[in-house]
């Protein structure tokens, strides 16, 4: 599934060539995602400008001066740029085909993402108005992150992966950010010292950064926006490496399942 640093990838590979462009016509060849495509979108974003791309945690936003076509890749979207006569394949669902010649091409597998659009504040939609902050933000630091965890039984990496407590810290960055910590996924969040947790908040910022600059992470079907794979799958020190040694102390990687998520852990070097 792309994460927070697949989507700011996706954002910046595409920005570029969609500010500014006039959006020629909109083609739907597959509107049954996860949830419909928006019926009145072609009607509603043909001959719009498009003013700004922006990202409010794995969701992009395209806008526009009438409204906002929200999107969500789901487990296998890509959102990328073609030429507009590029021949569509089979998963090629969504064309925002625009006037510079370029064509905005949404595919997905598997269809559990999104298009959507709005006419009202797109942080106003029911999907983005109860998101937890940006975890590159001032606003995620350890006071927050200790006042929202204090008594909490959850297993802290399931409660770092709650969107309603931090956007954008999928599975993959998760098993990271917390073997950097030293802290075992599935201890309680409620029980973890408050300079553990400052720990924790400081390697969620450096492993989403450092993702980020790489292109973020190929697994799958994952590309950016320009249509490449990101490069920082070479640095995964923990996941999808279960029963290898731990990079610090060569002991054999754990893989449990936690919230039904492949969890990766050195039963060594986290506590």
């Amino acid at each position: 599934m792309p994460e927070l640093p697949e989507v700011e990838t996706t954002r910046k590979g595409i920005e570029p060539y969609l500010v500014d462009v006039i959006v020629d016509r909109v083609v739907i060849r597959q509107p049954m995602l996860r949830w419909p495509v928006t019926p009145e979108l072609p009607t509603r974003l043909a001959q719009q400008v498009i003013r700004s791309v922006t990202r409010r945690g794995k969701y992009i936003a395209i806008h526009t001066d009438v409204g906002t076509m929200i999107v969500h890749l789901g487990m296998s979207g890509s959102l990328y740029l073609v030429d507009q006569k590029t021949e569509a394949l089979f998963h090629d669902h969504v064309d925002i085909i625009l006037g510079s010649g370029k064509c905005l091409r949404y595919t997905d597998p598997r269809r559990f993402g999104s298009i959507l659009w709005t006419e009202e504040d797109w942080f106003a939609h029911p999907l983005i108005r109860s998101l937890g902050p940006e975890p590159l933000t001032d606003e995620f630091n350890v006071d927050y992150l200790t006042a929202q965890a204090k008594s909490r039984k959850k297993p802290i990496k399931t409660f770092i992966m709650d969107s309603k407590i931090v956007v954008g810290v999928g599975n993959i960055y998760a098993n990271e950010a917390l073997f950097m910590s030293g802290i075992r996924p599935d201890k309680p969040a409620g029980g973890i010292s408050k300079k553990r947790l400052a720990l924790l908040v400081d390697n969620i910022k450096t492993i989403l950064s450092a993702a980020i600059k790489q292109g973020g992470t190929t697994l799958k079907d994952f590309v950016g926006g320009d249509g490449k794979p990101g490069y920082f799958k070479q640095n995964l020190s923990v996941y999808g490496r279960a029963g290898e040694p731990c990079v610090n102390c060569q002991k054999a990687l754990i893989e449990s399942r936690l919230g039904q998520r492949s969890t990766v852990y050195c039963p060594a070097c986290q506590k």
